[in-house]
């Protein structure tokens, strides 16, 4: 990390800062704080209000497990955002080893001009495709063609695509401040072996999707 982390357990003198550390450690369980946590706390109500955010994205929307953690791992991937990747491609249900490989390596629609298409053989179906190309342009171009949104919009809610649309974003965000401060020693070539090991052995060794 490219700062110090905080103490773990945190122990702040202010009784409000403390308040935040409770709500962080009530959300994550068992498991405890992770590097993120104890990165975000050095500013607790920056802190608090990730915590709040990210529990909606997580816990509180109606997509399936599949569809958020294959637009999480994508955005991971296209930002190069390792620890992000290890901790939610290993999430998703029902997708084999062929179809992590075609989420860490296929290049990104907004570059071939072409969108992701449904391949049964590696767990992707119409709506993981759409997410896929949705992910890309969000992720990389910004703005996004109409005919992309169309293609999600054919297959989601309205419900869904707000909820689509905020989880891309809001993992772009994370993903941002893992790699700019480093969360979890993550960036670069051994940073990135480290956790597509994690992820699966074959993973190793793999190139990634380019961004341009």
């Amino acid at each position: 990390m490219r700062l110090p982390y905080v103490d773990n357990p945190p122990n702040f003198d202010n009784e409000s800062d403390n308040a935040v550390v409770k709500r962080v450690q009530e959300r994550r369980g068992e498991r405890g704080l992770i590097a993120l946590d104890l990165a975000l706390l050095h500013a607790p109500p920056v802190a608090d209000g990730w915590n709040t955010f990210l529990k909606a994205i997580r816990t509180s929307t109606t997509l399936t497990p599949s569809i958020r953690e294959v637009s999480i791992s994508r955005v991971a991937v296209l930002n190069r955002a390792w620890y992000e990747f290890e901790h939610h491609a290993i999430l998703i249900p029902s997708i084999p080893l062929s179809g992590l490989k075609y989420i860490l390596t296929s290049p990104p629609s907004n570059i071939t001009n072409t969108p992701h298409k449904a391949n049964d053989s590696i767990g992707l179906d119409a709506k993981h495709a759409a997410v896929l190309t949705y992910t890309d342009y969000m992720t990389l171009a910004v703005e996004m063609p109409d005919e992309v949104f169309k293609a999600v919009r054919d297959v989601f809610s309205e419900r869904e695509v707000v909820e689509l649309t905020a989880t891309v974003g809001s993992y772009n965000c994370v993903s941002r401040f893992l790699v700019a401060l480093d969360v979890s020693e993550r960036n670069g070539e051994e940073g990135k072996k480290t956790s597509l090991e994690k992820v699966h052995p074959e993973l190793v060794g793999l190139e990634p999707a380019p961004r341009s």
